[in-house]
């Protein structure tokens, strides 16, 4: 049995999506599946008896994440298919190998969005083409490949389909003025997505992981501004392990928000806006908590402001000092 929820017709609770689990032959498609918390949640979906698509630009890479994600089979019968495509280039090519991949492995039941990328950096320099280059992998490395399973989920009246946005995709913070804005980008589409397709029982689930311990984090961290480093250390760093089980859990379970330890929490109920919610109880709980939650962020922002005003006070007093030499 392919499908994901107890029933292939449309759920009748309004809120609340039918109970369900993943079972063995479901078909995960997870863009930006060689390393990370991509990686991480094919292995976890493997290890439920899923069938997998990895995609990623890197061949090498995607063969090393293969073998490892077909180290947690718990059937012989399980499959890693990988292809090598830049999700963010050309939507035509995107269509063509995920059709192929459907063609091999069966339609797709879960797609999972989490290729992407970050740049950290003053807004003035911030190269204006790396706002292009994000805007094209987190937002359009995303549509595309949405675009072309979307159909398919609709004629069988089931799937799921998961964006991987960011804590960064909540708020904006210093040195993140081209990010941001890329994984802000990602819940408007997640949003208006999901009001399309809720008819056809297919549900959409944003995540929104804090600082995770991947090679894209190692990587943003050598040129992250002072600023921006001060501020992340105000929380800690994820294992991406632990941010995978809890998008799949989210994403299987039907849940639009997914948010990993107490900050997310808090984040996930202070920024829900217009967002869907997944059951009467999680409106409400939202509903009581804002107040106090909104306390509470002032409190945050205003640190984050101090820590920005005492770096460039440093910086100018250095400069002075400089100058005098």
């Amino acid at each position: 049995m392919r499908c994901l929820n107890s029933s292939s017709t449309a759920v009748s609770d309004p809120l609340r999506p039918a109970q369900h689990t993943l079972t063995p032959h479901h078909h995960i498609s997870v863009t930006g599946g060689s390393s990370g918390i991509g990686k991480c949640i094919a292995i976890e979906c493997y290890k439920q008896g899923a069938f997998i698509t990895l995609v990623a630009r890197d061949e090498s890479k995607l063969v090393q994440a293969k073998k490892e994600v077909e180290k947690s089979a718990i059937n012989d019968k399980q499959v890693v298919l990988c292809i090598s495509v830049d999700v963010s280039k050309d939507y035509s090519q995107v269509e063509s190998v995920i059709k192929q991949a459907q063609e091999k492995l069966g339609p797709v039941d879960m797609l999972v969005n989490c290729a992407g990328m970050s740049v950290s950096g003053k807004f003035e320099e911030v190269d204006v083409e790396r706002f292009r280059g994000l805007m094209e992998v987190n937002y359009l490395g995303s549509v595309y490949p949405t675009r072309a399973v979307i159909t398919t989920m609709k004629e069988r009246r089931m799937g799921r389909v998961v964006f991987v946005s960011s804590q960064a995709g909540q708020l904006g913070l210093f040195g993140y003025t081209a990010y941001s804005a890329s994984k802000f980008a990602l819940r408007g589409l997640a949003e208006a997505l999901q009001m399309e397709v809720k008819p056809y029982n297919i549900y959409v689930t944003v995540s929104y992981p804090p600082d995770t311990d991947t090679p894209c984090l190692t990587e943003e961290n050598k040129t992250k501004p002072l600023e921006t480093k001060l501020i992340s250390e105000t929380s800690g760093v994820c294992q991406p392990e632990q941010v995978a089980k809890v998008i799949v859990k989210d994403a299987v379970q039907g849940n639009f928000n997914s948010s990993v330890g107490p900050d997310g929490y808090m984040l996930s109920a202070l920024t829900c806006g217009m967002s869907p919610v997944t059951s009467i109880t999680e409106g409400l709980q939202q509903i009581v908590t804002m107040g106090l939650f909104r306390t509470i962020a002032l409190f945050y922002l205003g640190s984050f402001d101090s820590i920005v005003r005492r770096c460039m006070i440093q910086r100018e007093q250095s400069k002075a000092a400089d100058k005098r030499e």
